[in-house]
């Protein structure tokens, strides 16, 4: 059975450059004019929002389950002056995860073709979150490759409202600061796709 680490670490290397190397729009949308403090973010990739987050100001963990993905991004971070300013950790999460709280916890795109046990990491996310903290949660509505669809088409694609469901974040602990659909548009090996994306936002009131 191929593992997590080897299933990514061969999407990787399928390229020298995957993503746009730009920050997901929706962490600058709901994190310009946040104070920096401590970040966290989940599966960094080749390192686009850890360090644009690094440039606002924030000290970050990055974490991904490859070492390809965290090696082009620690050169990523170098050229781009914020190597000082982030610690790549490996984690395969759902079995492991980073220490410590944060005052923003990152969850983009935690979708994967392969196994992933999506809920525990978001609520081990969650459990991450300081008080006063901002829990940002980023996923797919919908397949943004049409033939990605075809093959798994079983995959549920949980609602923003599902996901505040799921992890309780209407339970008196946590200010809801958005919930809500948009319409996406990812360019990834080149191409543009468009689809729609999900955006949870809250901030943790209590422990």
């Amino acid at each position: 059975m191929t593992t997590a680490e080897e299933h990514w670490d061969a999407r990787y290397a399928e390229s020298t450059r995957i993503w746009s190397g730009k920050p997901n729009a929706a962490l600058v949308v709901e994190v310009t004019g946040v104070a920096p403090g401590r970040a966290l973010d989940l599966g960094s990739g080749e390192g686009g929002d850890a360090i644009w987050l690094a440039q606002q100001g924030w000290q970050v963990t990055a974490v991904d389950v490859s070492p390809i993905a965290l090696g082009r991004a620690a050169e990523h971070a170098k050229e781009a002056g914020v190597e000082d300013r982030i610690e790549f950790q490996q984690h395969e999460l759902g079995k492991t995860f980073p220490a410590g709280t944060f005052d923003l916890v990152s969850a983009q795109f935690l979708h994967s073709t392969i196994d992933l046990p999506r809920e525990e990491i978001l609520r081990e996310a969650a459990a991450a979150v300081a008080v006063g903290g901002i829990l940002l949660v980023e996923g797919h509505l919908e397949f943004p490759i049409k033939s990605h669809h075809e093959a798994h088409g079983d995959v549920h694609f949980p609602t923003p409202a599902e996901v505040v469901a799921d992890l309780g974040l209407d339970d008196g602990r946590w200010e809801l600061l958005t919930t809500a659909a948009h319409d996406s548009v990812k360019l990834m090996d080149g191409k543009e796709f468009h689809y729609q994306d999900g955006t949870v936002k809250a901030r943790r009131l209590s422990v």
